[in-house]
């Protein structure tokens, strides 16, 4: 199936958090969108990586994806090396998407940063003839995506865009809210973790407040990006 908008995500959970008004927005478009996690959060202090796929697909239904795919890749180890690159490629060649959003460009998960450069440095390569892969034992066809965009995570990180999600808010909270096992739930007895307090919520709201007041509308996700944008017309951008 080809796609319009890729998100990839290092762990299940993390494009909830931080891009799924946009992907959500986009659906009601009429556009294809999806998501690829790059490992199961197998390391994840709270739950199982068999609890995380089945809120991964609550949360999948809630957005209205057209796909959801798991690499398998090792938490906490994978690695931007020609191995890693190449699985990431074959992921792009097969859902061809015009546009990919990936992981914050640095923030306090290790994983974070590093599933940003993998992904843009796969982006790229999938664009080279001389690179073959295969899928179903079927030799895949080069492809380059039109844009990459790194959604914004834990750590603040100024906007190069902000894309306007105040119809689809509560959407947005539906899905990251479907992993019950990594947010707030206070009748949880599994051990306290960063993103399992209260203030990490208020922490996901205020910044989407923030970024959605910066443009004047209630609610907006900010993006960045390693090139410079352009437009044909100024009023593009209003």
């Amino acid at each position: 199936m080809k796609l319009d908008i890729l998100a990839f995500a290092a762990h299940p959970d993390d494009a909830e958090l931080c891009c799924s008004g946009t992907l959500a927005r986009h659906s009601s478009l009429g556009y294809k969108v999806g998501i690829v996690d790059l490992t199961r959060g197998e390391l994840g202090t709270r739950g199982t990586p068999e609890i995380r796929l089945a809120e991964a697909k609550s949360a999948s239904e809630i957005l209205k994806l057209s796909v959801r795919e798991n690499l398998g890749l090792a938490d906490g180890f994978f690695r931007n090396d020609e191995q890693h690159q190449r699985t990431v490629i074959q992921a792009i060649r097969k859902y061809q998407p015009e546009i990919i959003l990936a992981n914050a460009v640095y923030d306090r998960h290790s994983d974070h940063g590093r599933a940003a450069t993998l992904v843009a440095d796969a982006c790229f390569l999938s664009g080279l003839t001389k690179i073959e892969t295969e899928s179903n034992d079927k030799p895949q066809v080069p492809w380059r995506p039109k844009a990459v965009y790194h959604y914004i995570q834990s750590q603040f990180i100024k906007p190069d865009i902000i894309v306007d999600v105040s119809d689809f808010w509560d959407v947005k909270v539906a899905s990251y809210m479907a992993y019950k096992s990594q947010v707030y739930d206070p009748s949880s007895k599994e051990p306290e973790t960063y993103i399992s307090t209260p203030q990490f919520l208020k922490l996901i709201e205020s910044r989407a407040i923030e970024f959605g007041h910066a443009i004047g509308v209630t609610y907006g996700e900010g993006f960045t990006v390693r090139r410079f944008l352009g437009v044909r017309n100024l009023f593009d951008l209003v």
